[in-house]
């Protein structure tokens, strides 16, 4: 039974984890090559998640709530970039952090607004509600599996089009020397707009998968978004390899999370125990957080290692 346990906690770890990538991989790309701080990242998200409700209630199908909600959070990060962050680039980073604190504000009220306060919730389609055998005796959820298997996919389309294309050579010289980039002619506010618009993009993908997990309300990008710039820390600024593996690595910490409390229980009393181990399980991806810097203090892989 506890080895079941530990891999069904392995697997919603995972499945956390490919989740955080999600959100981290944009929101390094944005870092690492435009030099924005956007904390309004969380709020595409939720916006992607919004979406994705909404146009399953109006369609009926997921998959087609999913395919309508993915270009739409996209325009959503586009308008975005072009109304109220293009100016914010040769900002220093407190403007930037203001304006898109400001941004948060506005799309919490936007939202509430056109959707109301009240949490919504999702409910599966029958083909996504089941359940698939792991190991004899563990049954895993068939979208939870399903999340997995996508967020891993993007992470490989990801690095294929950032070290096989074009477009990821441009990304990558971008990051290094913007100014080079725009001598040799290459229109560099266009790439800003294109690398946001996919980091919203992808941003929208996690919020809308989030959505039958969790609740969609107002404020819900602001709760992940601390855990997202943890992952990006220990992954190393704009490396989207280092997104993966910190995103991975904070899953997995904050999901075996869980055990911490009966682990203090056998030392603890049950008083002493039930105090401090919620605490201390909250703290652990921080604690992580600093044994990496302590010993890289750029991330596991900075971009110039990528």
């Amino acid at each position: 039974m506890t080895v079941l346990l530990i891999v069904e906690q392995v697997l919603n770890g995972l499945q956390y984890g490919v989740m955080l990538f999600l959100m981290a991989a944009g929101l390094t790309l944005v870092f690492g090559i435009m030099n924005l701080v956007n904390l309004a990242h969380g709020s595409l998200y939720m916006v992607g998640a919004y979406l994705a409700t909404f146009f399953y209630t109006q369609t009926g199908s997921f998959l087609l709530a999913a395919l309508l909600a993915l270009p739409a959070t996209l325009v959503v990060g586009i308008v975005v970039e072009l109304v109220a962050l293009r100016t914010l680039y040769e900002r220093d980073h407190l403007d930037q952090v203001l304006a898109t604190f400001g941004l948060i504000l506005f799309f919490n009220e936007l939202v509430a607004i056109v959707w109301g306060r009240s949490a919504l919730y999702t409910t599966l389609p029958a083909w996504l509600s089941g359940h698939v055998v792991v190991l004899p005796g563990l049954r895993y959820s068939v979208y939870r599996a399903l999340v997995i298997l996508v967020g891993l996919a993007v992470a490989i389309l990801l690095w294929l089009v950032v070290s096989r294309t074009r477009l990821g050579m441009l990304i990558r010289a971008g990051a290094s020397n913007r100014t080079m980039l725009s001598a040799l002619g290459v229109n560099v506010t266009l790439l800003y707009t294109v690398v946001f618009g996919f980091g919203a993009a992808l941003a929208g993908l996690a919020g809308l998968m989030a959505g039958p997990i969790y609740a969609v309300q107002t404020g819900m990008g602001e709760q992940i978004l601390i855990q997202v710039f943890v992952v990006i820390v220990i992954g190393g600024i704009g490396s989207i390899r280092g997104a993966l593996v910190g995103a991975i690595l904070v899953g997995m910490v904050d999901t075996f999370g869980v055990f911490v409390k009966p682990m203090l229980g056998t030392v603890l009393s049950p008083v002493a125990a039930d105090s401090a181990g919620p605490a201390i399980a909250s703290m652990l991806i921080y604690l992580l957080m600093a044994v990496v810097l302590a010993l890289r203090p750029q991330g596991l892989f900075p971009t110039r290692a990528s």
